[in-house]
């Protein structure tokens, strides 16, 4: 199984960012083909304090060729667009083997 993980530092306004990504980002990411289970963490701080982050979103799939596949489909290709728009500059994506 492998996954796609986004990690968000602290957006500038977490209302709005939170409201978009409840309502247009996640019901656009879920609708990827080969999407086993989507999960989404919000961050409250680390062993030391405060966290320069603000959410996780691990992103389920059964093999590094269906993950590809969603990335390049409509429905990924939708999400992206998306989450370039309204989280662009605080978002970085990782492709993950579980072990």
């Amino acid at each position: 199984m492998v996954k796609l993980v986004a990690i968000y530092k602290k957006p500038e306004n977490i209302e709005t960012f939170d409201q978009h990504y409840q309502e247009i980002h996640a019901p656009l990411a879920s609708k990827m083909p080969g999407l086993r289970k989507l999960e989404v963490n919000k961050i409250y701080g680390t062993p030391a304090g405060e966290s320069p982050f603000y959410l996780i979103a691990e992103m389920y799939f059964d093999n590094k060729q269906a993950l590809q596949e969603a990335l390049t489909s409509p429905e990924g290709k939708a999400a992206g667009k998306d989450l370039m728009g309204f989280a662009g500059k605080v978002v970085s994506m990782h492709f993950a083997e579980v072990v």
